[in-house]
């Protein structure tokens, strides 16, 4: 493997996550800020889906754990078993706090996770540069490097999100030789992302889908399914007019595009496959 290409690829990985987080701060610059009194929130009632936890809390603290220490300390103090939540960002895509600080390498935010009593693992281990931790890991499993972490981000990406105090785990999955390798996808030209823009619809099945590009010039899609809403899933183009939502390749977003313009798009795999209709630009 050429190490030049392998680090500059992870390099873009990194900036790609950044900016997914960037994409999401709207959203995670509006806490919930949850009455700590009463686990309903400010009314003080149960929330729906009681006693499983609170899910604006849980995607909140995951949201925080990529960039607010300070708001991840105030959820915690108020919610101390948010510690180990998880949140799917959508389709499958699973993320805890932890794994969320460990892949854009905020050491202090994963410190204060583990120091509460979050469950470490190896993509921790791999950002904090405990290269003995990693070692054991792929001893007693072995190809276990080859392992994606949330958003399809690879083991190696997250070792050189720690910067210098991990280049020791860096020099060590570069020399397993795999530990780098992420989701396959195809370059696409900016000028054919303008195709894919637009506004979708089945009102069959309640969903609704926006396809946009955000500030890094990156193809987003928004869903709404019933009450149920999903902002911000980046897609990864295959070729062919298909692509897949950030960090699950099972599923697919196929579109139909005629005459230089999508007129549907059907979204298929391991999930039950809807057809949306295109309703506006």
């Amino acid at each position: 493997m050429n190490s030049h290409n392998t680090r500059r690829d992870l390099l873009r990985v990194g900036a790609q996550s950044a900016l997914a987080a960037a994409a999401f701060g709207g959203m995670w610059g509006q806490p919930v800020r949850a009455d700590p009194s009463g686990n309903g929130g400010e009314t003080g009632r149960l929330w729906p889906g009681f006693p499983r936890q609170d899910q604006k809390l849980v995607a909140e603290i995951v949201g925080a754990s990529h960039f607010n220490e300070q708001r991840v300390k105030e959820l915690l103090k108020a919610y101390p078993e948010l510690v180990n939540a998880c949140w799917d960002w959508g389709f499958g895509d699973w993320e805890t706090p932890l794994g969320a600080a460990s892949h854009v390498g905020h050491r202090g935010i994963a410190e204060l996770l583990l120091a509460q009593g979050a469950r470490i693992d190896i993509f921790a281990a791999a950002m904090l540069g405990l290269t003995g931790i990693v070692k054991g890991f792929v001893t007693a499993q072995p190809g276990i490097q080859r392992t994606l972490g949330p958003h399809g981000i690879p083991l190696l990406a997250h070792a050189m999100a720690g910067g210098p105090p991990a280049a020791d785990t860096v020099a060590y999955l570069e020399s397993l030789g795999d530990a780098g390798v992420g989701l396959k996808s195809t370059p696409l030209a900016a000028e054919n992302k303008q195709r894919y823009l637009g506004q979708f619809a089945s009102r069959q099945d309640d969903l609704k889908l926006v396809c946009r590009l955000n500030n890094a010039e990156l193809l987003i899609v928004d869903l709404q399914a019933g009450a149920s809403q999903s902002n911000g899933r980046i897609i990864h183009f295959l070729g062919e007019d298909e692509f897949f939502p950030a960090g699950v390749p099972s599923v697919r977003l196929r579109f139909a595009v005629e005459k230089e313009k999508v007129t549907s798009v059907t979204i298929r795999g391991s999930v039950p496959e809807v057809t949306l209709l295109r309703t506006g630009d």
